[in-house]
């Protein structure tokens, strides 16, 4: 929701994950997103019980918390769940009176052509809060000034709002001939994408300036590679380069057209993100970490 005179950042196109619960349905291939979640539970739950300011309540007994980017599910609800039993652990240990525990509105945030309607018939029957559905882009004002608690996204900041411009302009330097990631491509190309994440970030912490409580928390999970490993040696870098030399044979075959294996969206580096984040002015980074998920098994179901 944006007031008026306020801009908010059109979704026209969005690329959505694939919705339902088919093969190729995002629900079943986000084990490796799910096993993140999972891993931070303990930092999360020690961050809500160390640095959430629980002073708003004096004025309300409700916790609103958004999940930004929360695609279909299933995972989207185990992060919810692992941030409300948090609060709830956080105040049973400050109240003797449970009755005054608060309750919990949990806003569902994806881009409008996101497949809400998979979202909300999988959510879980017995869970202890309530849910409202918000569509729209993450890179704008979503909600009301002081409004939100607790912002959480995970493997969502990195997808891009935007192909940089250089990157498809054949005059650029930072033309992307040939390829639809940067790992492999000249700096001029990395420093491109590294621009446009760091436009689209400052997009996403100055929205969440004027939406959060002082004293709330923002959750960020977004993934990376190691400083000293090199983009064309990170797994999922080189996961993408063979995927865009398939689409560039399929354009030679005249499969698909030329301009769309161009089209990709893609996360930036882990430096990048440090980078960029420590140079916001409205937030105070309390706490930032590293850490690995290894590929075990199978990433799907």
């Amino acid at each position: 929701m944006a007031g008026a005179g306020q801009s908010v950042v059109s979704s026209s196109k969005a690329l959505p994950m694939n919705g339902g619960h088919g093969l190729y349905s995002y629900a079943n291939n986000s084990t490796y997103q799910k096993k993140v979640i999972v891993a931070v539970k303990d930092l999360i739950t020690e961050a809500i019980a160390e640095k959430l300011d629980t002073s708003f309540l004096s004025s309300s007994n409700t916790i609103c918390i958004t999940e930004m980017g929360c695609s279909v599910g299933p995972n989207t609800f185990v992060a919810v769940q692992n941030i409300v039993e948090a609060v709830l652990n956080k105040y049973q240990n400050l109240v003797h009176d449970h009755s005054r525990l608060p309750e919990f509105l949990v806003f569902l945030n994806d881009h409008a052509v996101n497949d809400f309607n998979t979202l909300f018939t999988s959510l879980p029957p017995d869970r202890n809060y309530y849910v409202a559905g918000v569509p729209g882009s993450f890179h704008g004002r979503l909600f009301p000034a002081d409004s939100l608690h607790i912002v959480h996204t995970s493997y969502a900041l990195q997808w891009l709002s935007q192909v940089p411009e250089e990157v498809e302009d054949v005059s650029s330097p930072a033309w992307n001939k040939g390829r639809v990631y940067y790992s492999s491509a000249g700096d001029q190309t990395v420093k491109a994408y590294e621009d446009q994440f760091a436009k689209d970030l400052d997009c996403f912490l100055h929205a969440r300036a004027q939406e959060v409580v002082c004293g709330g928390l923002i959750i960020l999970l977004v993934p990376g590679r190691l400083d000293t490993t090199p983009h064309d040696r990170v797994f999922s870098n080189i996961s993408y380069d063979i995927l865009g030399s398939c689409l560039m044979d399929m354009a030679k075959l005249g499969i698909t057209s030329q301009e769309k294996p161009r089209k990709n969206r893609v996360p930036p580096p882990r430096e990048e993100s440090r980078h960029y984040s420590t140079e916001s002015k409205s937030h105070i980074i309390s706490h930032q970490s590293w850490f690995g998920v290894p590929f075990e098994g199978a990433l799907w179901k």
